[in-house]
């Protein structure tokens, strides 16, 4: 079975335009669609039993996500889109600037509800009472969590994810369940002095260490996939709980490499990450070409759970 990962990077400047562009697909002649036509290709070459993107609108109809769906070869027949908690005003000034309601005031940074969010083609069935959403765990309830500075009563509304840390149980051929297990973290840069982002980038990535040790763990088989947005050896942010993560003995990392090039200072970084459980077997792992016009590789994993 192929597990994938892509940063699609599909999102759009407001709501219901990834819907709009989604649908002039089928005509060369729109603009506005010509990284949906080569997203299609991609994903349909990738040939994914179960793929993850992020970077992908999302609406609480999942109508752009079925749209997505109809234009390929072979559409899948579960799809979950995640709501995320990015674009939903928080209320507060969240980075001092004197002025409420801006994309960095959101729970999430987003310039509108739904922005850049997670979502799930699958072939195999979905569990949804099987699975978890922990979106909504208060940054301040993590335990050790790192908070900067924020304006009074912030911290009892500012949630830890800024997209979403969900549990997707799969329904395995032998009627056992595969737990997937997303996050698109904040990437750490972007900061102010107090540093929120570079905080907030290690606490969503150190969450799955806490789960993991909690009595709300998944029971194995389970996979790890999204964006940590951050590298384990270069690069800006700390690493250390991606580092404690990349060697916990309950995961296997077995897809090493560079995964986007943001040239200039940055350059190459390995930002994405599929990590099964230990107890799967891996039979191949890899990273797709980097699409035409897109920053991120596709990564996936072969394996027989």
């Amino acid at each position: 079975m192929r597990l994938a990962y892509w940063n699609t990077d599909l999102n759009r400047d407001g709501p219901g335009l990834l819907l709009r562009d989604l649908e002039k697909t089928a005509d060369p002649t729109q603009d506005s669609a010509s990284d949906l036509r080569v997203a299609t290709a991609v994903i349909a070459a990738l040939q994914a039993d179960v793929l993850v993107i992020s970077g992908f609108d999302y609406d609480a109809g999942g109508l752009a996500l079925a749209a997505l769906n109809r234009g390929l070869p072979q559409p899948y027949p579960h799809l979950v889109p995640l709501r995320p908690n990015t674009g939903v005003a928080s209320g507060f000034d969240l980075d001092g600037n004197g002025r409420r309601g801006e994309a960095r005031d959101a729970l999430g940074h987003g310039r509108f509800p739904g922005e850049g969010g997670l979502a799930i083609l699958s072939r195999l069935p979905v569990d949804a009472a099987a699975g978890a959403d922990h979106s909504g765990l208060l940054w301040r309830d993590l335990p050790g969590a790192d908070l900067p500075p924020l304006p009074a009563g912030a911290a009892e509304v500012l949630p830890l994810s800024t997209t979403g840390h969900h549990d997707t149980a799969l329904v395995l051929p032998d009627g056992r369940r595969l737990h997937l297990l997303t996050w698109h973290a904040t990437p750490p840069a972007f900061d102010g002095p107090e540093g929120r982002n570079v905080k907030r980038n290690h606490d969503e990535t150190a969450f799955w260490l806490h789960l993991l040790d909690s009595p709300q763990a998944p029971p194995p088989p389970f996979v790890l996939i999204g964006q940590a947005n951050l590298d384990p050896d270069k690069g800006n942010g700390d690493a250390s709980a991606l580092r404690a993560l990349l060697s916990d003995a309950r995961v296997q990392d077995v897809l090493a490499g560079d995964t986007v090039d943001y040239g200039g200072a940055l350059g190459p970084l390995r930002v994405a990450y599929i990590l099964p459980s230990a107890g799967i077997t891996v039979t191949a792992a890899g990273h797709a070409p980097q699409p035409e016009g897109a920053r991120h590789h596709p990564i996936w994993v072969e394996i027989s759970p």
